[in-house]
């Protein structure tokens, strides 16, 4: 395809959508083949795959308010939209892209299940990290991504 007719806003909407297809099949897989919180070691006292289910926020913070985090998801996603120009940069775009296909991810499960569906699990020596997955990976890159991107100097433009 010429550059003249790339256009960068459907190859982030293929991007957004991969990503959510990705969290959507995973979360699938582990509803149709791991019972409820029943765990598959993967890497025996370091990773499980373990089917859990939240109706809160990260680490189950506010648990039983779906329909809160429903709207607030979608506030979210809308503003994220509308400011989509303010996200410039590289690290910045991948971030934008990461945060709206993490909540794509987690809200499609809210609304068709009343829930969300973790299955991602780590244990570190004695120490257990809540469950999560690939829609929450997506949000917490992004975060980052928007972090390191404030630590980033822009690029000046020069005009000749």
């Amino acid at each position: 395809m010429n550059a003249k007719h790339r256009n960068p806003w459907r190859e982030e909407h293929t991007i957004i959508l991969l990503f959510a297809l990705a969290d959507q099949l995973t979360k699938i897989l582990t509803l149709r083949f791991i019972p409820y919180q029943e765990s598959i070691p993967v890497i025996p006292g370091f990773f499980n795959l373990t089917h859990l289910h939240n109706t809160g926020a990260a680490f189950s913070m506010l648990h039983d308010n779906n329909l809160f985090f429903i709207l607030l998801s979608s506030a979210v996603f809308i503003a994220l939209i509308v400011l989509r120009r303010h996200f410039t940069g590289l690290l910045m775009q991948w971030g934008w892209i990461l945060l709206l296909s993490g909540i794509i991810g987690n809200v499609t499960d809210r609304i068709r299940l009343g829930h969300v569906v973790d299955f991602l699990d780590f244990q570190f020596g004695g120490y257990h990290w809540p469950a999560f997955n690939v829609a929450d990976s997506c949000i917490c890159i992004a975060a980052g991504l928007f972090v390191i991107s404030g630590f980033v100097t822009p690029k000046e433009t020069t005009s000749k």
